[in-house]
């Protein structure tokens, strides 16, 4: 098969495949980005592979950066833009189902192709628009399949992070899985926990806001790879997951691990979030939206609950309720936002150190107590925020003190 129209991505990067042949080795575009162009979806990286070994491409190339020379790649920087180049290689004994412990360089491009992950992961595109394809990826890709190159068994024992890849792939191309790559990811799931699980977080998040989510989480509960995750052994919890309308997708990775969380009986998300390492800002994210989902549920949004948690978060839980076809109320949080007189402690009007001073009150608790109270109060409309409105509720305050 030959492309009729080369992506301006790769007629950018065709004097560098160019370069290469000129000095007598082969290059080709590979991996992802030429799946994307036969599927007509948007093109984000550019990978260059090729018979030369990283020597040879830094003596080809006046500008390069040893970004993993050891692995074969070496990054070329050209026409303002950057290439990672990598030599074709085999792969030794993998250690702990992730990482080769020794690679090889090879001439040959068939060998290269081998050790990928996925048949429509294995083309290799040349200068001329000329498809190679050595394990029949084409039709895989006309079928919607997912198959694993070679032997399943061997690419996941290999790296078992291709099991959460392979489940990303399903719900984000909406394919289906062969079915020995299927049984072949469900027969070792298990290997799942040796993996780190910083990589299986970013996996099963792509797999979550992805447009077919639901095809790819059955496919994780088929698979049973949920009793190897952290705390997502629960599969009735999952299973409600799927009672979204089919078409739904979720607006971003917060709102998809907060109704994750929430489905799994989560009042705070932050004890599971710790145990999927993620940010602390993710995991304040994730821990919001849940309040203030469990607000949504017995009550109403107030001034309060959208100082507190933040109006994404508001809105993420509405659009989740709209999703359900339960009444929404936009309009609430959109007022609720009008009223608001700071939206942020840095906003008050006059400074804890200002109060202080006013009022002669030492260093300790106490004034921290104070000014949250006084943040409060102005949130919920009970003060003004004018320094002469909070000077007087913190006399009244003293005064009311000393009465007692």
């Amino acid at each position: 098969m030959r492309l009729e129209k080369m992506p301006a991505e790769f007629v950018k990067a065709l004097p560098i495949l160019q370069k290469i042949r000129d000095f007598g080795y082969e290059a080709y575009f590979v991996g992802g980005s030429v799946r994307d162009v036969l599927l007509n979806r948007q093109i984000h990286d550019v990978d260059i592979a090729t018979s030369a070994y990283p020597s040879e491409i830094k003596q080809i190339f006046e500008h390069t950066i040893d970004i993993g020379i050891e692995h074969g790649t070496v990054l070329v920087l050209a026409q303002d833009d950057e290439y990672e180049i990598t030599t074709f290689r085999t792969e030794d004994v993998y250690v702990d189902y992730r990482r080769p412990a020794h690679v090889n360089f090879v001439r040959q491009l068939s060998e290269d192709l081998l050790r990928r992950d996925f048949t429509i992961n294995a083309f290799a595109l040349a200068n001329d628009g000329e498809i190679i394809d050595l394990y029949d990826g084409l039709s895989d890709l006309d079928r919607q399949v997912l198959r694993a190159v070679g032997k399943p068994s061997e690419r996941f024992t290999e790296d078992a992070l291709r099991i959460m890849r392979g489940l990303r792939f399903s719900a984000t191309l909406n394919f289906d899985l062969a079915t020995d790559t299927f049984e072949a990811m469900k027969a070792q799931a298990y290997l799942l926990e040796k993996i780190s699980i910083e990589r299986i977080f970013i996996e099963l998040d792509k797999l979550l806001i992805a447009s077919h989510w639901q095809k790819g989480l059955k496919a994780l509960l088929a698979i049973e790879a949920s009793d190897y995750l952290p705390g997502l052994s629960n599969e009735s919890a999952l299973l409600k997951m799927l009672s979204l309308p089919e078409d739904f997708v979720f607006t971003n990775s917060i709102q998809a691990w907060g109704y994750l969380l929430y489905q799994l009986g989560y009042l705070d998300g932050k004890f599971l979030m710790k145990q999927w390492k993620v940010s602390r800002d993710f995991s304040t994210d994730v821990t919001n939206f849940l309040k203030a989902y469990h607000i949504r549920q017995t009550s109403q949004f107030t001034q309060e609950s959208l100082y507190l948690l933040g109006k994404s978060s508001l809105i993420l839980v509405e659009e989740m309720v709209a999703a359900q076809d339960f009444k929404t109320n936009f309009e609430l949080i959109s007022a609720l936002d009008a009223q608001l007189q700071i939206r942020h402690k840095k906003d008050i009007a006059v400074s804890a150190g200002d109060i202080m001073t006013k009022f002669g009150i030492k260093p300790g608790p106490g004034i921290g107590k104070l000014y949250h109270t006084i943040e409060l109060e102005i949130v919920r409309g009970n003060l003004i925020n004018r320094p002469e409105a909070i000077f007087n509720y913190v006399k009244e305050k003293s005064n009311d003190g000393n009465n007692d």
